[in-house]
């Protein structure tokens, strides 16, 4: 059994990013625990029930892909560029040291939220080499409507090298999605069922898979 750590700015970001290895993991009988950094609706003025719903919707999720457990941080939403590094460093390092990872899957550093950027750079500074880390493997995962809207001026986009089978898994990952059916849009909108279903098989047809979730490796330590 292998400990691997999802860290997500909101609800909805590890299942688009990253569900279809969460299954295959817990499939596998690896341990999986997932850290969100804020709610992911506040910033747009929800009521308190509106948040409890998406907590609910994220343990929904989940339950679903097999995941042990499920933890919030409650930065704020949209807005984690205004808490200074430090104080999200610390709180994501306590977390990394209680459960004792060797894998973690995070944001990519170019996506154009800005939560997603504060994430990255957070997990990267938690995870500073050292001799007796227990973290291995970091991998950035992309998420629709975020990562491919960034602007190319802004620096390299998002190349994949690390492709994972998940053609076993592409049902599950639809189905937990679901939990937060309120945030997908309608086709052609990037974040629609058949856009993520289309990734998916294209990030497969590229490597000869049906389907597949594409990261980029940040570090393999072997």
């Amino acid at each position: 059994m292998r400990k691997i750590l999802v860290v997500a700015a909101h609800p909805d970001d590890e299942v688009l990013g990253c569900g279809g290895a969460i299954a295959k993991h817990t499939s596998s009988g690896d341990k999986v625990d997932i850290l969100f950094m804020t709610d992911g609706v506040s910033s747009r003025g929800d009521s308190d029930s509106d948040v409890r719903e998406r907590k609910e919707s994220a343990r929904q999720a989940a339950d679903i892909l097999g995941v042990s457990s499920v933890s919030f941080l409650d930065f704020p939403d949209n807005e984690m560029d205004s808490v200074p590094l430090l104080e999200t460093v610390k709180a994501i390092e306590d977390v990394i040291f209680d459960i004792k990872p060797c894998v973690i899957y995070t944001h990519y550093s170019g996506d154009l939220n800005i939560d997603h950027q504060v994430t990255h750079r957070a997990v990267l500074t938690a995870c500073r080499p050292h001799p007796d880390s227990f973290v291995k493997e970091i991998y950035s995962f992309e998420v629709l409507s975020s990562t491919h809207w960034q602007s190319y001026s802004e620096g390299a986009s998002f190349n994949p090298n690390y492709f994972l089978d998940i053609s076993k898994f592409m049902e599950k990952k639809i189905k937990s999605l679901q939990c937060y059916n309120k945030e997908m849009r309608e086709y052609p909108h990037a974040r629609s069922y058949k856009v993520v279903k289309s990734m998916a098989e294209f990030r497969g047809g590229v490597v000869g898979l049906e389907y597949s979730e594409a990261f980029q490796v940040v570090r393999i330590v072997d």
